[in-house]
């Protein structure tokens, strides 16, 4: 079993910050922020640089948290199921990013299979909640939530994510 490392930790402890901080920036404007998806950025990039246990923890604890300070998500069903798409984003960016070759076309590959595979457990998560609330969770529901929607938040994450992860690579920030 590996053992935990400080410098992880504390680097994860920034990143869930982040998740916090950023969703103040689109806060004013629900739409926008709803759209843009600023909580994910910090979980997709604590994925990349900390690995796979460290970027699902964070993204699972992240609306949680946000909740407990802002009031944001409202936990049932968003939070809950934030939770889970978000720990899936964390874990898979990881799980990819530390095993395949590390080359832009990898890291893209690694957030976009990430992003699907999140936005999957998003909606078998969405439909559970749903369920158990009494409501329905339709496949139309799970296609504008997941990807229709979504695609402002799904073009900035492409567009963001891998050049800070790049140049955190080339300054040695990533080994």
């Amino acid at each position: 079993m590996k053992q935990i490392s400080l410098k992880k930790l504390i680097i994860s402890g920034i990143f869930l910050s982040l998740c916090i901080i950023l969703p103040y920036f689109t806060g004013h404007i629900p739409q926008i922020g709803k759209a843009l998806s600023p909580m994910h950025i910090p979980v997709l990039i604590c994925g990349f640089i900390c690995g796979a246990p460290y970027g699902c923890l964070i993204g699972f604890l992240a609306p949680f948290l946000g909740y407990m300070i802002n009031g944001i998500p409202p936990i049932m069903p968003t939070g809950l199921s934030m939770a889970f798409e978000m720990a899936t984003y964390g874990a898979i960016s990881g799980f990819l990013y530390h095993r395949l070759p590390k080359k832009a076309i990898c890291l893209y590959v690694a957030l976009i299979l990430s992003m699907i595979a999140g936005r999957v457990v998003w909606g078998f998560a969405s439909l559970f909640l749903f369920q158990l609330q009494g409501k329905a969770f339709t496949f139309e529901l799970f296609l504008s939530g997941a990807f229709f929607n979504a695609i402002p938040g799904i073009v900035c994450h492409i567009l963001i994510i891998p050049p800070i992860v790049i140049a955190l690579r080339k300054s040695h920030i990533i080994k």
